[in-house]
């Protein structure tokens, strides 16, 4: 009797361990499975994607009392004829023609630095918030490089959107419509395509 109690004590720990290493993948299975799951696009109102084209001029104004680019890192004093380094935070109007006083329809908000040791080139993290018609309260993201002084039309991808751009990817031309070399002020005309539901 005393040889089977250790028998049956040591089958009991390895079956408690067997148990308890079952149970354990299990849960690890059930987790893994909880964590993502496909979904009907239906649901969530996603129907037949389409592409749409935009068309609108972005006002950087960094001169006078209200400018709407300021900059919030200056570059450090260094040689760098490029202004490496330095970041500007923006809240630029988006209008339907070249004038600031034609139709505003959204805001070009976020920030560009100077990314380049050796040519001016931007960094370009922006939101496009529309602000107009069915399109009110939606935005559009973009995330680019833009080499303004050397590529008269500039292109940044669109990566992603909120409201009725969710899904949105795509793209955006930009081309220099007017810049004063004195003050800095910018007008660039963007046709932006689209892809989304």
């Amino acid at each position: 009797m005393a040889r089977i109690l250790p028998a049956m004590a040591s089958q009991m720990i390895i079956v408690f361990f067997l148990l308890c290493s079952f149970s354990a993948t299990f849960i690890s299975a059930e987790e893994e499975q909880g964590f993502g799951k496909s979904l009907d696009p239906k649901q969530h109102k996603l129907k037949k994607e389409k592409l749409s084209h935009f068309h609108f001029f972005f006002h950087d104004i960094l001169s006078g009392k209200n400018p709407t680019a300021i900059q919030i890192v200056p570059p450090p004093t260094n040689t760098s004829t490029t202004g490496f380094g330095s970041v500007a935070i923006m809240d630029d109007p988006l209008t339907v023609g070249p004038n600031i006083s034609s139709k505003t329809i959204g805001r070009a908000q976020g920030l560009y630095a100077s990314a380049s040791q050796e040519e001016f080139a931007l960094l370009m993290v922006m939101n496009l918030a529309f602000t107009e018609g069915k399109y009110n309260g939606s935005s559009l993201s973009i995330l680019g490089r833009n080499p303004g002084a050397t590529i008269k039309v500039r292109e940044f991808p669109v990566i992603g959107g909120s409201g009725l751009f969710r899904f949105a990817r795509g793209y955006a031309l930009a081309n220099t419509h007017a810049l004063n070399m004195t003050t800095g002020d910018a007008v660039i005309e963007y046709n932006v395509y689209v892809f989304h539901y």
